[in-house]
């Protein structure tokens, strides 16, 4: 039978596939717009975002999750905070970051809310850990950047130990030390799933083995295949250092509308105009029709399509990276909240049942 793990599997002496298939859906929370194409206010967006989680668990999908930001467009500084008022409306879908920028937070902090979490939602908190591609949070906290690295490897090492469940010995330079600490509150059975969120850096890669946390591809551009090796070098690094096989993710952006033409369509103008944004801080080459229509099709990252059109092409690489997970980042700012409630709908009904037809 062949299995999304199948790349992998094959890579690593052929080991038993051990992990379900998990289809999830992400937002950073962009700014929703009204009928007539006015932003909504940021209390507005937030209130819409909890619906919007509570309608992913009723058409039946696996986790949502909500990444940190800290601007006008994108408000969703606490995600932790919205997730457990989504926990209190939902019993079954898994909940989490997507991710949080732990090099600008404390690692005691993050463990305390999630495992607060954890506990609200009955064991179904997440947490994807990330060096923040977006940097707005470094000023903001008082962070430089000339120690993204440094931040980033020591609050790792940090939240390892967190997770072990233990009172915490711990010494480093970005936090004041620990010394026998108890850090509560305590889950009720074990840690709850961490990972690292990984954009193309190898050693991102190898350090998610090092500490045994989970590996989450954020493919946002290009040939998803190109990052085949990485699965590879994760399963290799994890073994080299002892620790279990963990699964693998991937998250992609991509909108899902009733046909490939009305996706698209409805989808362009706001991605156009929110990279030509972001483009100002971070360098993103302005997108063209073009290059466009090369991202939607099966070469290229976006899933922006036709529920049988994302389906397909989940299947397929999920397969062709050995993963077994697979996060729409869902949402561009621009949208009204009546295209992500449809965008959500038809994702739930029918891309992931299609997915797990074509993956059996």
């Amino acid at each position: 039978m062949t299995t999304a793990h199948s790349a992998a599997e094959r890579a690593t002496a052929g080991e038993p596939q051990r992990f379900p298939l998990v289809l999830g859906l992400d937002t950073f929370g962009d700014v929703t717009y009204d009928g007539d194409g006015r932003p909504l206010s940021h209390a507005q967006t937030i209130r819409n975002l909890v619906d919007q989680g509570v309608l992913a668990e009723q058409v039946g999908v696996d986790f949502f999750g909500i990444g940190e930001h800290h601007t006008d467009d994108f408000p969703l500084s606490a995600a932790d905070v919205v997730l457990a008022a989504i926990a209190a409306r939902t019993s079954r879908i898994h909940l989490g970051s997507a991710v949080t920028v732990l090099s600008s937070d404390d690692p005691v902090r993050v463990f305390q809310r999630y495992s607060t979490l954890n506990a609200v939602s009955g064991g179904r908190a997440e947490v994807i850990l990330g060096r923040g591609s977006s940097i707005d949070s470094f000023p903001l906290f008082g962070y430089d950047l000339a120690d993204y690295d440094d931040l980033f490897e020591e609050k790792a090492n940090l939240f390892a130990e967190l997770l072990k469940g233990r009172p915490v010995t711990w010494q480093g330079t970005t936090r004041a030390s620990l010394v026998d600490q108890d850090v509560v509150p305590h889950t009720e059975s074990g840690p709850f799933p961490t990972w690292i969120g990984v954009g193309g850096s190898p050693q991102s890669v190898i350090r998610a083995a090092h500490y045994g946390f989970s590996l989450m591809l954020a493919i946002i551009g290009g040939n998803p295949a190109r990052f085949t090796p990485f699965s590879q070098l994760f399963y290799q690094a994890l073994e080299r250092f002892g620790q279990r096989r963990r699964p693998v993710g991937v998250h992609s952006p991509g909108h899902v509308a009733d046909t490939d033409e009305q996706a698209r369509a409805e989808f362009w103008p706001h991605y156009l105009e929110v990279i030509r944004r972001v483009s100002r801080t971070r360098g993103f080459a302005i997108p063209t029709k073009e290059s466009f229509l090369y991202e939607v099709g099966p070469q290229g990252a976006l899933y922006v399509g036709s529920p049988e059109t994302i389906a397909q092409k989940i299947a397929a690489n999920l397969t062709a990276l050995g993963a077994t997970r697979f996060d729409l980042k869902y949402g561009m700012g621009g949208l009204s909240h009546q295209a992500l409630m449809t965008n959500i709908e038809l994702y739930g009904t029918q891309v992931v049942p299609r997915v797990r037809d074509l993956l059996a």
